[in-house]
C-alpha cells in the first residue's frame, strides 16, 4: 500500500510541479524534508531512550505482565490473536493512556515498544498483522480526554473559553476509535487481506519446542516478584505521602485567582510524566530491581530504535513535502471545497483537515493561523481546535511505528486508519456545528 502510494504522490507532485512552474519550490521542499527527517529522528533518541529505559524496568519488576493480567479480557477482545497474558498488553495500556491525556513524548516509546512485543508474535517478519492494524487504528482516532497541546494554544490566544473544545474533542475521537475498531476488523476479513494475514507465534510454544530459543521468552514471562522489604514499602509509602503533600501546597500556593481549568491544564502539564517516571521507578526499586542497569539497558534499545526509524521517516517526510511544495495539497482542497461545504465544513479549515494525517507540525500551524485570523472562540476556531485535538498524523505514525520494527507490508493499515481520519472531521465538523454554529 506504501508503495503505491509513494509512487503516485511522488509522481503526480512532480508532474503538478512541472505544470505551475514550482519545480524549484519542490525541490528545496525535497532536501528540506530529508534534513528534517533526520533532525526530529535524532530528537527523538533521548526521549526513546529514556522511556525504554523506564519501560525495561517496569518489565524487569513484573509490572507489564500484572497489567496484562489485569486487563486481559477487555484487551483481547480487540486483539483476539495475541496470547493469554502477553507482555504486549501491558505496553498497549501504557500507550494508549498517554494518548488519552495527551502525552505525546511518552506515548511513542510506549507505543513503539508495545509493537515490538507485537512484532514477537508475528509469523512472517515484515508483514503487519492484525493486532498490529488495530492498535495503530485506535492510535490514529486519537481517542483524547485531555488535549493539552490545544487548550495551551487557545488559552495563549485569549480564548474566553479555552475548554469549550473538551466536549467537541471527546465525542469526534470517540466516534474516530470507534469506527476505526469497525474498519480495522472488516478489512482484515476482506479476501485480500485475510489471504495474507501472518501466523501468530505462540512464544511458549516456541519455547517448549526441542530446537526452540527460549532465551528470552523465559525473562519475559516470567513475573519478577520478589517479596518487598518492610523498610521499602514505608519509604515508599513515605515518598508518595510527602509527593502528594507537595503538590497539595502547590495549589494552595497559587498566586493570583487560577481557574479550575488552568489548575487542572497545569496539573496535566507539569506532573504527569514526572509521577509516571516516580511510579515505574518507586515500583521496581520497591521490587528491589536493579533501577539503573535496567534504565541503561532499555535506553541502549531505544538509541538502536530511534536511529533505525530514520530511513523511514526520511520516506514519509520527502512525501509529504513534494505534495505540499507542488501544490498538490491546492489542487485537492479545491477539488474538495464544494463537497465538504454540503456537511458544513467552512473552507478556511479544509486545509488542515487534509493536512492533518500527514504533517502534525503543519496542520498545527494551520490551526493557529486559522484562530489567529477568526478568533479562538469562533466557529472556525473550535473546528481547528477540535480537527487537531481528534485527529493524528497518520503517516507519521506509520512510519514510526512500523519503522522501528522494520513492517514493509502493510496490508490494510493505511485504509483503516484514513477511516478513522476521515470519521474524526466529519464527526467534529457536525458537534461543532450543533453546539456553536
Amino acid at each position: 500500500m506504501l508503495n503505491g502510494l509513494f509512487v503516485t504522490v511522488s509522481l503526480i507532485s512532480i508532474l503538478l510541479a512541472a505544470w505551475s512552474g514550482r519545480m524549484e519550490e519542490l525541490t528545496t521542499g525535497v532536501m528540506a524534508s530529508a534534513s528534517n527527517a533526520v533532525e526530529l529522528a535524532i530528537g527523538l533518541v533521548g526521549t526513546m531512550a529514556f522511556f525504554l529505559g523506564l519501560i525495561r524496568i517496569a518489565q524487569d519488576a513484573g509490572l507489564m505482565e500484572k497489567v496484562a493480567r489485569g486487563l486481559d479480557r477487555p484487551i483481547r477482545f480487540l486483539f483476539p490473536s495475541l496470547p493469554r497474558n502477553s507482555p504486549a498488553i501491558g505496553a498497549i495500556v501504557l500507550n494508549l493512556s498517554a494518548n488519552m491525556f495527551g502525552l505525546a513524548n511518552a506515548a511513542t516509546p510506549f507505543g513503539i515498544k508495545a509493537m515490538q512485543e507485537l512484532d514477537k508474535h508475528n509469523g512472517q517478519s515484515g508483514t503487519a498483522t492484525n493486532a498490529m492494524v488495530m492498535f495503530l487504528a485506535i492510535n490514529t482516532s486519537a481517542l483524547a480526554i485531555l488535549p493539552t497541546g490545544m487548550m495551551a494554544l487557545r488559552v495563549s490566544m485569549g480564548s474566553q473559553d479555552p475548554a469549550g473544545i473538551f466536549l467537541t474533542t471527546w465525542f469526534a475521537s470517540a466516534c474516530a476509535t470507534v469506527i476505526a475498531i469497525l474498519a480495522a476488523t472488516l478489512f482484515s476479513r476482506l479476501r485480500t487481506y485475510s489471504e495474507t494475514e501472518p501466523d501468530t507465534v505462540d512464544l511458549e510454544i516456541r519455547a517448549n519446542e526441542p530446537n526452540g530459543d527460549n532465551t528470552n521468552v523465559s525473562s519475559e514471562t516470567k513475573i519478577h516478584d520478589p517479596k518487598p522489604t518492610v523498610i521499602r514499602l514505608w519509604l515508599n509509602r513515605f515518598f508518595w505521602l510527602a509527593l502528594a503533600s507537595l503538590a497539595v501546597r502547590s495549589v494552595v500556593t497559587q498566586t493570583g485567582p487560577v481557574s479550575l481549568f488552568e489548575l487542572v491544564r497545569s496539573i496535566m502539564s507539569f506532573w504527569s510524566i514526572p509521577v509516571i517516571i516516580a511510579s515505574l521507578v518507586t515500583y521496581g526499586w520497591v521490587r528491589q530491581v536493579a533501577i539503573y542497569d535496567s534504565l541503561v539497558e532499555g535506553a541502549k534499545e531505544g538509541f538502536q530504535v530511534a536511529l533505525r526509524i530514520i530511513p523511514f521517516l526520511v520516506a514519509i517526510l520527502v512525501l509529504i513535502g513534494m505534495f505540499r511544495t507542488s501544490g498538490a495539497l491546492d489542487v485537492l482542497v479545491g477539488f474538495l471545497t464544494p463537497l465538504t461545504a454540503l456537511v458544513g465544513m467552512p473552507a478556511e479549515v479544509l486545509p488542515l483537515a487534509v493536512l492533518r494525517p500527514f504533517s502534525g507540525s503543519g496542520s498545527f500551524a494551520l490551526a493557529a493561523e486559522a484562530m489567529q485570523a477568526h478568533g479562538p472562540d469562533s466557529l472556525i476556531g473550535y473546528m481547528s481546535g477540535t480537527f487537531t485535538g481528534s485527529t493524528e498524523t497518520t503517516f507519521y505514525t506509520l512510519a514510526v511505528y512500523y519503522g522501528a520494527i522494520g513492517i514493509r507490508k502493510t496490508r490494510h493499515t493505511v485504509p483503516a486508519c484514513l477511516t478513522a481520519d476521515i470519521t474524526g472531521i466529519l464527526a467534529a465538523t457536525f458537534i461543532v456545528n450543533l453546539l456553536f454554529g
